[in-house]
């Protein structure tokens, strides 16, 4: 008895990690380059269940013999658990907002079905980041900065500076003003699920060298959307919650049998 309240409340835990991670989704649906996140549940290793004993009084010419029994009852499954949570990098849709300082890239042909291109950003403690949110600005001293204020690269490393003067990007993805051209620093990386996701829109991991063959263009006057089915993740939340009170109620179950069989047996006793 006691392994069934284990297995409803592995399920309980499982679709409440579930719950968050939609819940997550839909709070993001809107924020620009938002990749949503995906659930990966796995179940616990199958336990094969056996009898053993021992059969009595099995006559033999010297009398009784005891002999050992041992008979295969079947598996049993002792419950679930979010083995992963990764992000799904297919591209959002592509929005025209008409703001020169909204980049996004637009994937074209990409080498290796688990890479994947971002811009290159430096955090707060001087870190290089990575991220699809290209809802730029321009901050006071004249950087290209993302709305969390995070400096946005160039292919050198460096912070890229307009000057405040108006400027154009090319589709091959560098920065023109009257003064000087700079490249954007675009980032690939071969395997997306190598990297960590942090808050601001922002992943760790390490980049790696354009492969030959991917092709890209990036866009001025538009944004990336979220990737967010926000009617899917309506559907997956109800059925998370479902699954969540089923549970419940088997969990609740169990304590019932559990609390008759300690009250009414004790009793008898």
């Amino acid at each position: 008895m006691l392994r069934g309240f284990y297995t409803a409340a592995s399920g309980m835990i499982t679709q409440q990690r579930q719950q968050e991670a939609l819940s997550n989704n839909i709070a993001n649906a809107n924020t620009p380059g938002y990749k949503a996140d995906q659930t990966a549940i796995r179940a616990f290793p199958e336990m094969l269940l056996s009898e053993m004993g021992s059969s009595k009084n099995i006559p033999t010419s010297q009398g009784g013999l005891n002999l050992p029994v041992h008979n295969t009852i079947g598996s049993i499954n002792t419950g679930v658990y979010v083995q992963d949570i990764a992000p799904n990098f297919k591209q959002g849709d592509v929005r025209e907002t008409g703001i020169t300082t909204d980049l996004a890239i637009i994937n074209g042909t990409l080498a290796d079905e688990e890479g994947f291109l971002f811009f290159t950003v430096q955090n707060d403690a001087g870190e290089v980041r990575y991220t699809r949110n290209g809802n730029f600005t321009v901050d006071g001293q004249g950087f290209l900065v993302t709305n969390h204020g995070y400096y946005v690269l160039d292919q050198a490393g460096n912070a890229i500076q307009t000057n405040g003067m108006e400027f154009t990007v090319i589709p091959e993805g560098a920065l023109q003003t009257p003064e000087q051209t700079t490249p954007l620093g675009i980032s690939y990386t071969a395997n997306v699920n190598t990297l960590t996701k942090e808050g601001n829109d922002l992943y760790a991991g390490e980049a790696d060298a354009i492969p030959v063959g991917t092709t890209f263009t990036v866009g001025q006057g538009v944004l990336e959307q979220s990737n967010v089915d926000a009617l899917q993740t309506m559907t997956d939340m109800m059925n998370a919650y479902r699954m969540f009170e089923t549970n419940q109620r088997v969990l609740r179950a169990y304590d019932e049998s559990m609390g008759k069989a300690v009250s009414e047996i004790g009793r008898i006793g």
